[in-house]
């Protein structure tokens, strides 16, 4: 028996709690997918899309036998409308494996940038090389050119051009090649008192050349530096004033070297160089003391190698035996001393010339032209106290510079004026050989007279 009521109302009950024993017929149930949460509207808050559930659109899962869970095998399905997918994967009964095809972050898989109402980005270009070394080395070009230009025009504006060789009456022939007078002079302009003291120099009015030396850059490359000792006995010629331009006639005067351009200054040394030579001077630099002393603290310093220890009261000097690293004060009374050597003016000369090597070597170097922090205080220096003649350029003070690096640095010839001997403290030249010097040099012939 059964504990069940009967079905009262027709009899068609069948089944656990049915009294009917004929079958119930089928009855239409609306699908209803298990664990499988309503699709929202739109896309979902974030960008990320909510991942589909399995749903194979047959319902519930079924046995290994192929029977549905539960009871109702015979349970008809109402078929599903189909909906617009929003993520254009065609309609919502469509085979759907539930396979996460790996896209992130709202991308659809395989593309680039985008998403749900969102353009997909473009994909980018490899970069064109060729055409970023091209553009590279036109920036880094014109740069270097902008640079260079206004370092040209930066120190040519610092060049004082204060010398008028044109002035020079009764010139000689020139020759091959061409020849600079360099002189150093004592002059004291722009130096303070506590500088002067410093660097031993004194306080006399006035200018008076302390070096001369004779450079002749020549055609072919065979340069030749000739020192003058400032006492060298000299014929004062005629002349013409370098400022009142009145005529001064030849009275066969003779003098020490220094003298004539303490009388009238460079344009009568140049003359009277040129005089007692026959030797054309085309170009005329002069230096000071405090710009001298600049230079050398400018490149950090000149090692030296000096031979002998030597002190002087007047030039400041106290230098041991051995190398050592001067500095500008150091370095002015290094090249100025003469009393404290046994050959005086000539011993200097030859101390002028040695250290002349080392400071070129020193300024050519490349941690002083590639570094700006020194190339330019070191122009800067030179230029600021650099006296040339009006017809001076950049290139000619380069080409002098060079020429003189080469010829202190072994490249060349340096030497003394030939000298004769001496004559009441004055130096006498050996005139035979300073003609045929000059007509060596003149010819751009390898020098072979020695000093």
């Amino acid at each position: 028996m059964s504990d069940w009521p009967d079905d009262q109302g027709g009899g068609r009950g069948y089944g656990r709690g049915s009294g009917n024993s004929q079958p119930e017929g089928a009855r239409a149930m609306r699908h209803v997918q298990r664990g499988r949460p309503s699709r929202p509207a739109g896309p979902p808050p974030g960008g990320v899309p909510q991942q589909p559930a399995y749903d194979d659109g047959y319902g519930d899962r079924q046995y290994g036998d192929g029977q549905p869970y539960g009871d109702a095998r015979d349970e008809v399905f109402e078929p599903r409308t189909p909906r617009r997918d929003p993520y254009g994967q065609g309609p919502d009964n469509a085979y759907d494996s539930g396979y996460n095809t790996g896209q992130v972050y709202g991308q659809p898989a395989g593309g680039s940038g985008g998403g749900p109402g969102r353009p997909a980005r473009a994909a980018r270009p490899a970069p064109n090389w060729r055409k970023r070394i091209k553009w590279g080395s036109i920036t880094l070009i014109s740069v270097l050119v902008v640079t260079s230009v206004g370092t040209y025009f930066w120190a040519d504006s610092k060049l004082k051009r204060e010398v008028d060789l044109s002035k020079v009456i009764e010139r000689p022939e020139g020759g091959a090649g061409t020849n600079y007078l360099i002189v150093g002079s004592d002059s004291r302009e722009g130096m303070s008192d506590a500088e002067k003291k410093e660097l031993h120099t004194g306080s006399a009015e006035g200018k008076r050349t302390d070096s001369m030396m004779i450079l002749h850059v020549a055609d072919d490359g065979g340069n030749t530096m000739i020192s003058l000792p400032r006492d060298s006995n000299v014929t004062i010629p005629s002349f013409k004033g370098a400022e009142s331009g009145k005529l001064y006639p030849n009275q066969g005067r003779q003098t020490k070297l220094n003298a004539a351009y303490a009388e009238d200054g460079p344009e009568l040394l140049v003359r009277t160089v040129e005089y007692n030579t026959g030797l054309r001077i085309d170009h005329y630099a002069e230096i000071g003391f405090g710009g001298f002393a600049k230079i050398v603290d400018a490149v950090g310093g000149v090692e030296m190698d000096i031979p002998k220890a030597f002190k002087d009261k007047k030039s400041g000097a106290d230098f041991e035996a051995g190398k050592q690293t001067l500095d500008g004060q150091q370095a002015l009374a290094f090249v100025r001393t003469r009393y404290a050597l046994p050959g005086s003016d000539l011993d200097r000369t030859k101390n002028q010339q040695k250290f002349l090597a080392a400071l070129a070597n020193q300024a050519a170097t490349p941690g002083t032209v590639m570094n700006p922090f020194k190339l330019y205080p070191t122009m800067g220096a030179g230029l600021d106290t650099l006296i040339v003649d009006k017809d001076m350029g950049l290139f000619d003070v380069a080409s002098m510079f060079w020429a003189m690096k080469g010829v202190t640095g072994g490249d060349g010839k340096s030497m003394n004026i030939p000298i004769a001997g001496m004559a009441g403290g004055n130096v006498l030249w050996d005139k035979a050989k300073v003609k045929q010097l000059v007509e060596q040099l003149n010819n751009d012939e390898k020098v072979t007279v020695s000093g």
